[in-house]
Order: C-alpha cells, then structure tokens, then sequence
C-alpha cells in the first residue's frame, strides 16, 4: 500500500483478512488493500456486510457495464449542458471537483434524455474522477489522493424543479446509486450558498446517505467569509476559481473557468422530445389496460450470454409499479434486478436495460394492485435482445393474465 495509509488496529487487520479471504474469487488485480478498506468502512468492518455489499455492486457494475462505461457515447446535450468538472488538486493531490448545481436543468434533461442516460452519465463521471484519483495516488505515493475533495455551489438553487415526482427520483435514485457502489471516496464536500428551501431539500435526501457521507458534509450559506477559508484550508487558491475566491482563471482571464467546469444551463425547449417522438420507431409497441387491483406479467428466458432485458413505457394519467425480478432455473435462487416500485411514467418516459444471465428467467411486472379505483392504461415494449446482432431479436414473451400474475408473483 502507498504511504499516508493510517495504521490499523489488530481487529482491523483481521476483519481485512478475513474479508480478502471472503471475496477473493470476484477481486481484479488492482483491487489492493486500500480498495477493500473503503467496503469494510463503510459497513464498521463487519467483513460479512461489507462482503454482501461488494457483491450487490460487482452485479450492479456488470449490469451497466461500468468497467466500459468511458466507451458509452454520452448524448451531446449532457456535454454540453450537465454541469461538473476538476479544478484541480487539494494540498494531499486529491482531485477537487466543483458542481455548479444551479445549472442541472433536471426537468430540461429528463424531457430530453432518459433516466438511464443521466445514471450511464453519472456513471462515466464517478469512474473517470476515480481514474484520475488513482493516477494521483500513483504519482504523489498517497493513497489520499484517491478520494475527491468536492464543492457543490447552491447559488440560485430552485427547489420547484426537484419537487417534480421524475426529478425527485432520479437524484434519490443517483445519490443511492453512489452511496452503494462508490463507498468512502469522499474525503470532504463543501456546500456553498446554500439558500433557506435547500434545508427542505437536504432533509429530503439525508436519509439515504451513509453516516460515513453526512459526516463529511459542511453546509454554509451565502457568506463567502465563512466558507472560502475553510475551502482555501484545505485546497490551494491555484486550484480554485476566482469566481468562487481562489486564483484561477482560464488563459483568457475567465474567473469562472469554463475551459475546465460545465457550468450547465437551461435545454432549449426545441430539444425537447415529444411523447409521441420519444419511442424508437424500430420497437413495437403494445398499448393494453391494466385493471384497478390487477397486474400485468411478462417472461422472459435467456438461454444465452451477453443478452440485455431492454424496457421502453409510458403510462397515460397515472403513475404504476415496476419491477423486474431473476429465477435460475437450476438453483431456484431469485434476485431482485430491479426493484417494485412506484414509477411516474406518466410524467416522464421510462426506459432502461439490465444485462442478463444465461439459465435465467426474468419476470418483468407491471403493477395495479395498490390501486382499487383506477385502471391504467399503458403501452410498452419489453424485448431480449444480444449485442452481437446489429438487429434486435426479440424473445418471446409470455403474457400472464392479471389473475395468473397474482397467483405466481412470488
């Protein structure tokens, strides 16, 4: 391990042991102490949680192929538009990333890109800055450089956006997404003019941060005198704008340093995509009812590897529950790939994949049952398809009646 790695107490080194021992057969070679470290942290060196939680993540990262995310295509409007970007570097050499917030037009994007586009998004962003980090530690002999310094800037933060049910899930759903696959690479976070309704909002999502994160959090409001010198304690004004009270400008003198920060900004409204437009129109679609109290159930067998289970829907007027879930066939052994729960697709399209296991079936559930006055009309498109056909091929699904579904959800 490199330098500056704090020394540990004898049941640490036996819970590190003892969990190498446990997850020796999904570890890579990069995977060194310091990397085991963050999982037994996270879960207060309980080697047994921190082994499930490692697990659910190698199964989270081969779903969304991260280990390949930097080959992704990233649409142009999240270049252009989703605001983040480095620096620089802390006093230690850890990567300093800055997020405008204000500038995530979260209502723009969703009306623009799916869902799974700002996770592919996020995705690409966590594992580049992790690249980086690493590149640091290597450089500068410090594993301390392999967390992130980061400064959120609240500065017209506009909490109506997030109130919107789609915008509202899919930061939960980014922040639970982090908290699970990227634990203990947060060395600090600074939020910075940070205005009253941020408290309602901060309060919202709270719970679904670790303690290990909150305790890493400072929070101040518009008063540069309080935060700038707790920010420049820590980072050398070199590495941080003049905007925001350092010493770096771009060659150009900006105080913002836009060569280096996406400062985001509102999607025009002529790049929205339409309802009707936003399905692809190389997928069939099937439109049905699903009646109040009922549910609606597809199967799908995979029977090779490298099969992705694809979905594409839309709700009209109300929202529904969503849920996909794995049988192997040979050890019966069922896993939730996607968990049951309530989605506004009315609001917004939902799409997204998973990639699937040969042996496998897959039960893809469209619930009603909560609703007892309200039947939902829907239309969709749920196919099996391989990346190694320039076609998709769809497999054949086996609709179950709403009855049968009931009867055979579990």
């Amino acid at each position: 391990m490199a330098s500056n790695t704090p020394a540990l107490q004898d049941d640490e080194i036996f819970a590190l042991m003892k969990f190498r021992r446990q997850v020796a057969d999904v570890l890579k070679p990069e995977h060194d102490d310091y990397y085991l470290l963050r999982w037994l942290r996270a879960r207060s060196w309980n080697p047994e949680a921190a082994e499930k939680m490692l697990r659910e993540s190698m199964k989270f990262r081969e779903r969304w192929n991260a280990d390949e995310i930097d080959k992704w295509p990233t649409p142009q409007i999240l270049i252009d538009l989703a605001p983040h970007g480095v620096s620089g570097f802390d006093r230690e050499g850890s990567p300093i990333i800055i997020i405008p917030f204000a500038g995530f037009d979260i209502w723009g994007l969703l009306h623009t890109v799916s869902r799974a586009d700002i996770v592919r998004m996020t995705l690409q962003a966590l594992e580049r800055y992790m690249k980086l980090a690493y590149e640091q530690s290597q450089k500068m002999n410090n594993n301390n450089c392999r967390q992130f310094v980061v400064i959120f800037d609240m500065e017209n933060f506009n909490l109506k956006q997030y109130v919107w049910r789609p915008a509202s899930e899919v930061v939960i759903s980014l922040i639970k997404m982090y908290e699970a696959n990227y634990p203990e690479i947060l060395k600090c976070c600074y939020i910075i003019n940070a205005p009253k309704v941020f408290a309602f909002a901060y309060n919202m999502v709270k719970k679904f941060l670790g303690e290990y994160t909150i305790d890493k959090i400072k929070i101040y409001k518009s008063d540069q005198n309080k935060w700038l010198p707790a920010i420049l304690d820590r980072c050398p004004a070199s590495q941080i704008p003049k905007y925001f009270g350092g010493s770096q400008t771009d060659d150009d003198g900006n105080p913002k340093c836009e060569k280096k920060l996406c400062w985001g900004g509102k999607v025009p409204k002529s790049m929205y995509t339409s309802k009707e437009d936003s399905f692809n129109n190389n997928l069939t679609f099937t439109e049905t009812e699903i009646k109040k109290g009922g549910k609606l159930k597809l199967v799908f067998d995979c029977e090779d590897s490298g099969c992705f289970l694809k979905w594409e829907f839309r709700t009209f007027d109300h929202d529904i529950k969503f849920g996909i879930k794995c049988v192997n066939k040979k050890t019966q052994e069922n896993e939730i790939e996607v968990p049951l729960k309530r989605v506004a697709s009315h609001q917004v399209d939902e799409s997204g994949f998973i990639t699937c296991q040969p042996g496998c079936t897959y039960s893809v559930l469209f619930d009603n049952s909560y609703s007892y006055f309200k039947t939902k009309k829907i239309r969709y498109s749920v196919l099996m398809t391989t990346p190694l056909s320039e076609i998709e091929q769809t497999a054949s699904a086996i609709t179950v009646t709403e009855e049968a579904a009931e009867a055979t959800e579990d």
